[in-house]
């Protein structure tokens, strides 16, 4: 029996074998990585340059933009460097990192903050000011992250206490906690999945309380009288809710698809599609609808160049 803290690195799933394609995987992940960090880094410097999007909405964007460089930063680069050198290792304080899943746990929560913020704008206007004052917000956000912060770190703990009996070649091109169980003897990873049932519960729970306040937002700009009151109520809450589409059908795809759909090839790429494409794609729809951010954006490109 082998614990854990027993193997000083991890063997990763490559994504391909020939040399050819691993330098087409290599350009591929980083044209993806370097659209993440312009696209999120231009967002984080409109909203904090700009006085104008000092606002709740925007400073909740500018934070789930931090997020989003910090996920596909604990992944991609790691696996960029394992393609260019043709290897699969990685330590087992790297592995560590990837299975602390603090970025993607603060993000769903800041998107479930996010849901509440656009159903007091909508439904409560009057009361927005007071609701979503800058200490509430400040608050909130921190809730946000100090609750991801504890997932992850209570996650990450309880599985690399686990011993584990079945060697150290996880199967999938970065770390994650079901992949590492995978690897534990058997009965030991009893309390790691009970845990994690429990935190699918609780996303489920925040998950159905984004959806009630589209329920309530959608019933109140139907309210609306005038067509262009309703379009704009609507393109507000747009780029949220196609994010938070995203997030959840890739990763419910992910954890429920049935073992006759699984298969290497489609393991790895619904992987990519809910740990990488994510970053990178979401600044493209809050900025695609949103003309304020648009004008701020096309400042911060005038100033750079």
């Amino acid at each position: 029996m082998f614990n854990g803290s027993s193997f000083a690195e991890f063997l990763l799933l490559a994504f391909v074998d020939t040399q050819e394609l691993q330098f087409l995987h290599f350009t591929l992940f980083l044209g993806i990585y370097l659209a993440a960090l312009l696209g999120n880094g231009l967002i984080i410097t409109a909203v904090a340059c700009d006085h104008r999007l000092h606002t709740p909405m925007y400073f909740f964007l500018l934070s789930l933009s931090l997020l989003d460089l910090g996920t596909i930063s604990v992944v991609v680069p790691r696996s960029m460097a394992n393609s260019l050198w043709n290897t699969r290792v990685i330590s087992y304080l790297g592995c560590a990192a990837q299975v602390f899943v603090f970025f993607v746990s603060a993000e769903y929560s800041l998107l479930t903050v996010m849901a509440y913020d656009r159903y007091v704008a909508i439904c409560k206007p009057l009361h927005y000011s007071t609701l979503m004052g800058s200490r509430a917000c400040v608050k909130m956000a921190a809730a946000a992250w100090g609750s991801g912060f504890l997932h992850a770190l209570l996650h990450t703990s309880n599985t690399f206490s686990i011993p584990l009996c079945q060697g150290n070649v996880v199967d999938q091109f970065f770390c994650e906690i079901p992949q590492i169980l995978k690897l534990s003897c058997s009965d030991s990873y009893l309390r790691e999945a009970g845990l994690l049932v429990v935190s699918a519960f609780l996303l489920f729970g925040c998950f159905i309380f984004i959806v009630l306040s589209y329920v309530q937002i959608f019933t109140a700009v139907l309210r609306i009288p005038s067509e262009q009151g309703r379009h704009k109520a609507f393109s507000t809450c747009l780029p949220h809710l196609t994010v938070v589409s995203l997030f959840v059908s890739t990763a419910v795809f992910a954890c429920l698809k049935p073992p006759s759909l699984s298969s290497p090839a489609l393991d790895l790429v619904v992987t990519v599609l809910y740990s990488v494409v994510p970053p990178a794609v979401n600044p493209l729809i809050y900025s695609m609808r949103n003309k304020e951010l648009k004008e701020a954006l096309r400042k911060v490109i005038s100033w750079t160049f």
